[in-house]
C-alpha cells in the first residue's frame, strides 16, 4: 500500500490535548519557533501550557524574516537588534508568559555581527525577557564568538542516526564550551520509525521529496539504518523509533531530543524512550553495526542547507 505524506493543517483541540498530555507523562521541555506557521506553534503552546507555566521550560526561536503583522515570510533572514525586540516582545504575547527560558537563533543572519546578536540577547537577558539563549545550525567561529559574547546555554541542530554530522566538531565544541546540545529531528523526519519504506509517496509540499536522501535510490540503501533499529527493537521489545532515541540519549548526558509529532499514540512512543537503556556492551556493539552503514544523500532541501554553517560578518 502506497502512503502519501502530506502538510495537513492539525485539529487545535488535540494538539492542545496532546501537549497537556505529554506534560502530564513527564514532559518538562517544550521546543516552539515563530516560523512554525507562522506563529501558530506559539500561540497553541501558549495556550497550552498556560495552567502549568511554571513547571516546564520553554523554548523558541527567532531569525527568520516574517512579517510581524501578517506572517508573511519575506526573503531571507532578520536578527537585526531593533527586529529582534520586536519578535521578542510577540512571543511574550502568543506564549502568554512574562519570560522565554530559552531563546535559539534559528539561523545566523550573514548580514549581522553575532557581537550585535548576543548583544540584543544580553540586553534582553537583563530585561528579565530572556533566561538563556542558544543558536542553531551556526559555524564554529560564530558559535566561539557568540559564547564570548553572552555565553550560551544550548546549541539545537539536526541529530540522528541517519544525520551525525554534529560528531564532528558540535558535539566536541559543546563539551569543550559547556554548552547543552537539543537534537531536532531525532527520528530522522520520521524514517527511523520505520513508517516509510520503498512504497512511501511524499506530496510536493513536503520537504523529504526535496531531500536527496529519501530519493529513491538512495533510500533503498539508507533503509539498512531502520532495518538496524527494527532488528533492537524486537531484541528489547520496543517500538523501532524509542531505540533511535535511546541511541541518542546515550551519547552524552547533556543531550536532550525534541521529537515532534501530531499524534497521541506517537507522543506517547517518544516518552517511552526514556525508560529504554543500552548496557555498555550493548551500546558498543549498536555502534559498530550502525558506523558500518553508510547513509547517502543530502540532508534537507538545497535552500535550507544554504543557511546551515553560515558565519556571521565580523564586527566592523
Amino acid at each position: 500500500m502506497t502512503r502519501t505524506y502530506q502538510t495537513l493543517i492539525p485539529n487545535r483541540s488535540e494538539m492542545l490535548e496532546i501537549i497537556r498530555r505529554a506534560h502530564d507523562e513527564g514532559v518538562t521541555f517544550f521546543d516552539a519557533a515563530e516560523a512554525y506557521g507562522p506563529f501558530v506553534v506559539e500561540e497553541l503552546l501558549g495556550e497550552a501550557i498556560e495552567p502549568f507555566r511554571d513547571e516546564v521550560v520553554v523554548a523558541t526561536k527567532f531569525g527568520w524574516n516574517i512579517d510581524q503583522d501578517t506572517g508573511a515570510r519575506l526573503p531571507g533572514l532578520n536578527s537585526r537588534p531593533e527586529h529582534t525586540r520586536v519578535v521578542v516582545e510577540n512571543m511574550l504575547r502568543r506564549l502568554r508568559t512574562d519570560r522565554i527560558d530559552l531563546l535559539y537563533q534559528h539561523r545566523v543572519d550573514p548580514e549581522v555581527p553575532i557581537e550585535d546578536v548576543a548583544g540584543t540577547i544580553k540586553d534582553l537577558m537583563q530585561e528579565g525577557k530572556v533566561l538563556n539563549w542558544g543558536m542553531s545550525e551556526m559555524g564554529q567561529a560564530t558559535l566561539r564568538r557568540a559564547h564570548a559574547e553572552t555565553p550560551l546555554t544550548a546549541v539545537q541542530n539536526e541529530y540522528s542516526m541517519l544525520w551525525r554530522g554534529p560528531e564532528d566538531w558540535v558535539l566536541p565544541t559543546c563539551e569543550e564550551l559547556g554548552i547543552g546540545f537539543v537534537a531536532w529531528s531525532p527520528l530522522g523526519v520520521g524514517f527511523l520509525t520505520g513508517a516509510i519504506d520503498m512504497q512511501t509517496s511524499f506530496a510536493p509540499a513536503d520537504t523529504r521529496a526535496m531531500e536527496g536522501r529519501f530519493d529513491p535510490e538512495n533510500r533503498e540503501n539508507n533503509l539498512a539504518l531502520v532495518s538496524l533499529t527494527k532488528e533492537w527493537a524486537a531484541r528489547k521489545q520496543v517500538a523501532p523509533g524509542q531505540i533511535a532515541l535511546a541511541w541518542l540519549l546515550a551519547q552524552k548526558p547533556w543531550i536532550a531530543v525534541i521529537p515532534g509529532t501530531t499524534q497521541m499514540a506517537h507522543m506517547m512512543q517518544n516518552t517511552g524512550a526514556r525508560d529504554v537503556r543500552f548496557t555498555p556492551e550493548e551500546l558498543a556493539e549498536f555502534t559498530t553495526a550502525l558506523n558500518s552503514i553508510e547513509v547517502r544523500g543530502e540532508r534537507l532541501p538545497a535552500w535550507v542547507l544554504a543557511f546551515s554553517e553560515v558565519e556571521a560578518p565580523l564586527k566592523k
